[in-house]
């Protein structure tokens, strides 16, 4: 099982990207769902409530990892995706259940006058004067209630502020959205930052140091006293999962405490039917950087730790990039698309001439046929897991080293983009 499953995701990773080409387009009308298959999972406010507690995941080598996370309310990792409106009086009430009795907390990097059960939320120090938290915490047992107003849009993170060093490596992390004014379909409050609500992605990445989890499900003793200057990271994770779990659906049976899928799935950009952009929301909790490469296209750089890039007079201050390089505790919002550059189709072919069979690995999600939509009959022994001549562009970490589970390579932070082909189709 093991070993078939990395072979497996081994020889689609060579997948013939260079014959992807689009045929002409068509209206698309996409349905948006509750809970989608692919995409930002919200869980919507203004009023929420998360239980900080132990449990496990899944990793893709097969192994399980003792983590921490907020639950609403059983276990999850990464914690909810809380989505609110901007001017929003929003409430986060927090319950603690780690074990060994420790305190913890959550901090708003981002939001402004933060309060703690009514008052405002302030930093602790223990009898020596040095500081335990960042933030009013509530102890073992017990809870606290954070308020403010969510007074700008864009995308933010909340952690814990309490032994960070410790409690934000172990998991108690999650992704906070701030909708604009303007309307849920645009990123900022700006008219440019309009994007396709279907076609919103997040890219929540982040790491762990397997002997820190190991010391902490050992206990108390080994957990308190781990000795970072050894600390190193050995999975990197998007979206709380690794390569080839990230590009499963959102809450995939098999990961149950995993919920939300990296997959982007759109559709080609047309001005006239499909007139509007998707967005990536990336978002660094890790130590590292994260130098981000989705292939095939440039990546339109919108906004930096929830701040529009903009001048003093609203100018426009957007950039393309070929690699986002996501810093730790940064956040990045992107748009992007992809479009009909050369009108292919098998009216108007790709100039190549393919070598011979023996010469080229076909990889699972190639449909036969280099034109969107197309389907053809593969060679003897090739199976396929293309559903309706889609595209698939891989998306992964630049930092190649990252692209490893615990010594298996081809593992971390890697997903893909999925371009369906317009509709009407026979896509699932």
């Amino acid at each position: 099982m093991h070993t078939s499953k990395f072979k497996w995701m081994q020889l689609f990773l060579v997948l013939i990207m260079g014959l992807l080409a689009l045929s002409p387009s068509a209206s698309v009308a996409v349905a948006q769902t509750a809970n989608p298959a692919t995409g930002v999972l919200c869980t919507f406010g203004p009023d929420f409530s998360l239980t900080a507690q132990a449990g496990y995941i899944q990793m893709s080598d097969m192994n399980t990892m003792y983590m921490w996370s907020y639950g609403s309310p059983a276990f999850q990792h990464p914690g909810p995706v809380l989505c609110v409106n901007e001017g929003d009086s929003v409430t986060v009430t927090l319950q603690n259940s780690l074990p060994y009795g420790l305190s913890t907390s959550i901090i708003f990097p981002g939001q402004e006058n933060i309060l703690a059960n009514g008052v405002l939320a302030q930093p602790e120090f223990d009898g020596g004067g040095m500081l335990t938290s960042l933030t009013t915490s509530a102890a073992n047992g017990a809870s606290v209630t954070y308020s403010f107003i969510a007074s700008r849009p864009g995308t933010f993170i909340y952690e814990s502020g309490t032994d960070t060093k410790a409690q934000v490596p172990m998991g108690l992390f999650g992704a906070l959205i701030v909708r604009p004014a303007l309307g849920s379909d645009r990123v900022y409050n700006r008219t440019d930052s309009q994007f396709t609500p279907t076609e919103e992605f997040l890219a929540l990445l982040s790491e762990v140091d397997p002997y820190q989890h190991y010391a902490w499900e050992a206990g108390l003793l080994q957990g308190s006293n781990y000795n970072l200057n050894i600390y190193r990271a050995r999975y990197w994770l998007i979206n709380g999962r690794g390569f080839p779990d990230s590009i499963a659906d959102n809450n995939a049976t098999w990961l149950p405490t995993q919920p939300y899928g990296a997959l982007a799935r759109i559709y080609p950009y047309d001005a006239a039917t499909h007139p509007y952009p998707a967005v990536e929301r990336f978002i660094n909790v890790g130590s590292e950087e994260y130098p981000f490469h989705p292939h095939g296209q440039n990546g339109l750089v919108i906004g930096h730790d929830g701040y529009a890039l903009e001048g003093p007079a609203g100018q426009d201050l957007s950039f393309e990039k070929f690699d986002v390089n996501i810093g730790p505790g940064q956040t990045w919002d992107v748009l992007f698309k992809w479009h009909d550059a050369e009108n292919y189709s098998p009216a108007n072919p790709v100039q190549v001439t393919l070598p011979d069979l023996t010469n080229l690995t076909i990889g699972m999600f190639y449909s036969g046929s280099p034109y969107l939509g197309q389907m053809e009959t593969m060679p003897p022994g090739i199976s396929t897991l293309n559903q309706c001549g889609e595209y698939y562009i891989i998306s992964h970490n630049h930092a190649l080293f990252q692209l490893d589970a615990f010594g298996q390579t081809m593992s971390g932070p890697i997903t893909y983009l999925r371009i369906d082909p317009p509709q009407p189709n026979q896509c699932p």
